[in-house]
């Protein structure tokens, strides 16, 4: 298994196949991820992303039955294991562990916007 750190757009793409669970595949994802950030995202950027969480052990997938739709051809359907639970899980920690260390007055009067 490769190392077990998130970059930003990994845990990215984990949070979109958990969000889009039981039918995370490529282009669904990528569809998402524009929908949720307004984000650009090239569908080769994902596949990339989708191929290291595999590596690390925080993804599996599987091939669905092939559809009429998409000419015959089968989706590879992500989903998140138990390693990549558990690494979201440090991340979502980390982030809040350290934004509620932040001192309030360093956060005082800024305003999205705002004077």
């Amino acid at each position: 298994m490769k190392g077990t750190q998130l970059g930003e757009f990994e845990e990215l793409v984990l949070l979109i196949v958990g969000v889009l669970f039981p039918e995370a595949y490529g282009l669904s994802i990528r569809e998402e991820i524009i929908s949720q950030t307004k984000r650009k995202v090239a569908i080769g950027a994902v596949h990339s992303s989708l191929s290291r969480l595999q590596e690390k052990g925080f993804l599996k997938s599987e091939l669905a039955e092939a559809t009429h739709e998409r000419g015959g051809r089968r989706k590879r359907l992500f989903t998140i294991t138990a390693n990549g639970k558990r690494a979201l899980e440090r991340n979502h920690e980390l982030r809040n562990e350290l934004f509620n260390q932040i001192p309030k007055i360093a956060l005082k009067g800024l305003n999205f916007g705002g004077i």
